[in-house]
This record gives C-alpha cells, structure tokens and sequence, in this order.
C-alpha cells in the first residue's frame, strides 16, 4: 500500500489534500460556528430584549388595571371627583404598557392571543360597569350593591386573563431559556470537535511525511524510542542517505553522553529523595508545634491570668498601688501572649489547614465579615460602604471572610477621628480596594506593612500583633492574587488586591 500511495501522490500533492481538507474543515467549523452563534444570538435577543422586558411590562399593565379599580371603589365610597384620579391615571398608563406590549409579543400567537384577552377584559369592564357606575355615582350619589358585586366579578374576570398571561409569559421565559442552553451545548459540542478536527489533521500530516523520508528515518525513530524506553545500551546505527547517516551519528553521541550523565543524575536523585524526606519530616514537626502552640502552651498562660486575677480579687486590700499595676502588667502580658500565638497560628495554617476550596460568592463573605464586625462598626460610627454585587472566585470560604475582616477592622481601628469611613469597591474584573479617611501609610513602608510582626505604631497606640496585613498577604497570594498599597491614595489608605475568578 505505500509502494501505490507514493506512486499516485507526490510529497507535494499529499500535501495540498491535507491542506485542501483543513481548509474544508476550517470552512465547515465556519460555518457550523457561524449558525450557533446566530442562533444563540436570536434566543438570547428573544430573552432579553422581547420577553424578559415583556415580563416587566406585563406586571405595569396589571398595576395600571389595579390602580383602576382602587381609584372606582374609591370614588363609590366617597363620590369626591378626586378619587378618581388613580382611575384616569391607570387608563393612561394602562395605553403606554399596552402599545410596549404589542411592541415586544403582539406579533406571536399565543401572547398576542392572551394581551389581546387581557385589553378586551379590561375594556369590557370599564364599558359594562367601570363608567356606568362613575354616571349613576354622579347622578345619584351610590350604586347598588348588586351592580357593585356584578363590578368585582367582572374583574375578577380580568384578573383570571392576567394569570393566564403571566403563566404562559413564564412558560415562554422557561422554553427560551431552555433553548439557549441546548445552543450553548451544541456550542460547545462544535467548538470541541474542531480541535479534534485539526488533531486528525495533523495526525495525517504526520502520515504523510513518514511516507515521504521512508524507512531509513523509521529506523532511526525506532532506535531512538528503544533508547528513550530506558535501552540506553542500544547503539544507534546510521542508514540511509548520507544526511541520515550524519543524523543518526548526532543521536548516538547525544546517546552517549547521556549514558555518561546518568550516573550523576541518580547520584542527584537520590540527594533530592532525602531532600524530600526531610522536608516532609520537618513539616510533621512543624505540625506537632502548632498542636502543642495552641493547647499545651496557652493552658500556663491561661493559669497565670487566672491566678493574677484570683491574688488581685483576694489581696487587692493588702497590696498597694504599684502591687496591683505589676499584676496588671501580668495579666496584660499574658494575654497579648495568647493573641500572638492565635495569630501565628492563623498565619501558619494558611495553605495548610481548612484548605477546601469551592466556588466562593465573594459577597457572602464580605457581609459575615460585615456582621463579626458588627460590635466594632456600632462603637466607632463608622461608615462602611459597600459595592452592590461582588463576583464567585474559587477559593476558602473562611480565609476570604478573615480577609474582609482583617481589612476593614484595620481601617476602622486607625481612623483618624470619629465616624470613620470605609469604602469597598471592585472593578468589575479581578482587582478589590479597601479605601479610608484614616492616618494613612508613608509609601516607604509599603512593602514593610506587608512583614509579619512589623508596626508602624507602638502598642500603647495601636493594639496588635503586627500579623494582620501579613496574614492578608497570605491569603491573597494562596488564593493566585496579589496584594498592595496604593501610594498615590493620600486621603488615607487605600490597599488593592486581586482575586482571580472563576473556578480554576
């Protein structure tokens, strides 16, 4: 069979079938493309610009219909001429939503069939007991209660035509919508093949140049693939053409030289291989630390407090002044020790622990973060302003809310006087900003803020660990984003940071 297809095809002629084929498939996808994506274009056009607007005006007409009939029982009641107002008002408004309507669904059968129902209702009633009985009011001063009862059953009536119209206006929605998903799918179906298309193409691109050079080159892939199945043994030997001979000696040094090396690598390998043992050794120990931090060395701190509290209680009467500012001063160390030991671990099971990751709406941990600060917000009067919707990222739920928190709580702690503001805003694509009124950062320390256990203040001023921002830091960076002080912000701080969306 090859001895015949090199016969009938040249290198060069195999060559223009496969790109004549590529072509049609190009042309094919084009066109396949070119129709889904019209026809997802008209489903989403019907959905949004005639249906989901015809929704909208549907409930506008019923409102208009409903202001009609409140204004009528009204002026029964009353029998003044300004109850009537709501009743002039709703038939004009009723005109506008009407002409809209006819504008976006009086064109398709079945809603045009229901709007023309609900028009037709709706003048029935004011025809057959809306007017007559605005005349007998006028004239008489009342209406029967027969007439008003005949009234209320005609729009219920009217009512029954709205239901009606609103279910098949949801069906219609439903069906749309239904529709655009099945053009996304075989979207998605067309768009998957064409790779596998070009794959084929490819793979017969290949077939063709293996026909073309022959078996001499053959030989050598087989040698080469031997070589590179672990045979590093196997000598390559030259066949062929004097340029496939050149070739094949170039491949048999190369294969040589990596038999040379090979020995080095395993030497290499094997210091990575203890490398990594001692790592994941030293990660366990580190593991163990965190364990022991956050139970076996906070139960002795909890006992000193304790007992400072207790011999303060106790002896306050037999101690003086300076007594009781030195247990104070305890008591005060002791549970900054505390705090600091919860931030480090916070800061080191980052990455580490509670690492489920899931598609995450970022607005759902702003406002828990929102709430836990609820007691700070309340205190300072401060005035956080947040934007109207934030995106899903892929991430940790409780390590983006601890994120919001640890911002936001910052802001409000370094304000600069009462009532402080805090703004939250997003770009719409992938950069966050936290944005005060507060003391603001010096640009030179903005890449100091960031360094864990590094303040700007001291502590008599500013409570903290000086773990915060670096905590945040981490965070953001084992969500894929980064974090940063925005230098040219001087009505405060302003810190921007990137989370990417989606889930990976």
């Amino acid at each position: 069979m090859e001895g015949l297809m090199g016969r009938r095809l040249t290198v060069r002629q195999w060559f223009l079938v496969i790109f004549a084929v590529i072509g049609a498939l190009v042309a094919t996808a084009s066109v396949l493309g070119g129709l889904v994506l019209s026809r997802t274009a008209t489903s989403t056009d019907h959905l949004v610009d005639d249906l989901t607007p015809a929704r909208i005006e549907a409930l506008r007409l019923q409102s208009a219909q409903l202001d009609q009939e409140t204004g009528l029982r009204g002026y029964i009641l009353t029998g003044e001429a300004d109850a009537l107002t709501p009743y002039r008002q709703g038939i004009e408004n009723e005109k506008k939503a009407l002409l809209r309507l006819d504008e976006l669904i009086g064109h398709e059968d079945g809603l045009g069939t229901d709007l023309d129902a609900v028009t037709a209702s709706a003048a029935a009633w004011r025809r057959d007991y809306a007017e007559p009985m605005i005349a007998t009011v006028r004239a008489k001063g009342t209406v029967s209660a027969t007439t008003s009862a005949a009234g209320k059953s005609s729009f219920d009536g009217l009512r029954a035509t709205w239901d009606v119209q609103n279910r098949h206006l949801t069906e219609e929605v439903r069906a749309a919508r239904d529709d655009l998903s099945e053009m996304f799918r075989i979207r998605n179906i067309v768009f998957a093949a064409m790779p596998i298309a070009f794959l084929l193409a490819a793979f017969l691109v290949l077939l063709i140049l293996n026909y073309a050079v022959g078996r001499p080159l053959a030989a050598l892939r087989d040698s080469s693939r031997r070589v590179a199945s672990g045979e590093f043994d196997h000598a390559i030997e030259g066949r062929g053409p004097a340029d496939l001979r050149s070739l094949a000696a170039d491949v048999e040094a190369m294969r040589a030289r990596i038999v040379t090396e090979l020995g080095g690598a395993t030497d290499r390998e094997r210091v990575l291989d203890d490398q990594a043992a001692e790592l994941r050794r030293s990660n366990a120990e580190l593991e163990q630390f965190a364990y022991v931090a956050s139970h076996d060395l906070q139960e002795p701190l909890r006992k000193v407090v304790s007992f400072c509290q207790m011999i303060e209680r106790r002896y306050a009467d037999k101690l003086d002044d300076r007594g009781l500012q030195y247990i104070g001063f305890a008591v005060d160390g002791a549970s900054r020790m505390q705090v600091l030991i919860n931030d480090l671990l916070a800061f080191s099971r980052v990455g580490r622990l509670n690492d489920e990751k899931d598609e995450v709406p970022l607005g759902e941990t702003l406002a828990k973060a929102i709430d836990n600060l609820s007691t700070t917000i309340e205190e300072s009067g401060a005035r956080v302003t947040l934007p109207d919707d934030l995106p899903a990222v892929h991430g940790n739920r409780t390590l983006l809310t601890q994120l919001w928190q640890n911002l936001i709580g910052n802001s409000i702690k370094f304000r600069s006087g009462p009532e402080p503001s805090v703004t939250v805003e997003w770009d719409g694509a992938s950069e966050f900003t936290v944005t005060d009124d507060g003391i603001g950062i010096d640009p030179e320390f903005s890449d100091k803020i960031f360094v864990i256990f590094q303040r700007l203040h001291t502590r008599d001023a500013y409570t903290g660990t000086g773990i915060g921002l670096a905590l945040c830091k981490k965070i953001v960076e084992h969500h894929g984003g980064v974090i940063r002080l925005d230098p040219s912000y001087t009505g405060g701080t302003r810190i921007r940071f990137t989370l990417p969306e989606g889930t990976p």
